[in-house]
């Protein structure tokens, strides 16, 4: 029961990663706000569902203040809600780039620039955001999403630094997967993720229960000193 009497906000809660953030927060004691554009696709008891588009600014308010409404506070949000439009960047339309941008970058400071100073008011919190290894180390094909996912590291570590004046407890770290097995990664040829696999030092594809193992510990008090962190969750992928 390591979030025992805490409250947690997940975006993208619905499905994959973030789902799986819901189900173990909830289990370890959380009320927990699955926020998302569409229903989960689970039942978790302590789980509940509120829509939310985080590229829309009144959308993340709306929701935010319904949470507080009801419970009064807020001490973990998870941005993970995310989307990738992969071209090489010959072959990439404005469409693909501002979708990306609007969802992996502005969503996440949507919810940080509201939820960040409710925390500092609070005098205590923690705000995880989703990165990717291909924030750290590019990708080809994927120039939008890398920006977005370096970006995300960058707001990270300024974070760090914001939300902790004046005394505040508030923590703000960010994890960045490598290839793991979402329904996205379902849909490629197994060649490919076979491939993946071997490019890791443990030699498979990570699970989204092991992306949510470590945002429950960045989530708890055990990560008290933790912050403006960047928890590289790739199997070894980039040594």
């Amino acid at each position: 029961m390591r979030l025992k009497g805490k409250v947690a906000i997940v975006t993208g809660g619905s499905a994959g990663i973030g789902a799986e953030c819901c189900k173990l927060f909830a289990k370890e004691g959380a009320a927990v706000i699955a926020a998302d554009m569409r229903p989960p696709v689970y039942e978790a008891e302590n789980v509940e569902y509120i829509e939310l588009n985080v590229t829309d600014t009144e959308s993340c308010k709306n929701a935010v203040d319904k949470v507080l409404a009801k419970h009064g506070r807020i001490d973990v949000l998870v941005n993970n809600a995310g989307i990738t439009k992969d071209a090489l960047i010959q072959k990439m339309t404005d469409e693909m780039w501002d979708a990306v941008l609007d969802v992996n970058l502005k969503g996440v400071f949507n919810m940080a620039r509201l939820v960040g100073p409710v925390m500092m008011e609070k005098g205590a919190g923690s705000i995880i955001n989703i990165s990717s290894v291909v924030g750290e180390f590019g990708n080809i094909g994927q120039t939008n999403y890398a920006a977005t996912k370096a970006g995300v590291i960058g707001m990270t570590k300024t974070w760090a630094k914001e939300f902790a004046r004046k005394g505040a407890n508030v923590r703000t770290n960010a994890i960045a997967p490598g290839y793991v097995m979402t329904d996205i990664l379902k849909t490629v040829p197994q060649e490919l993720l076979d491939k993946f696999a071997a490019m890791t030092m443990l030699g498979r594809l990570g699970q989204p229960e092991e992306i949510a193992a470590c945002a429950l510990f960045l989530a708890s008090d055990e990560a008290s000193y933790v912050t403006g962190h960047v928890l590289s969750a790739n199997g070894g992928m980039r040594l």
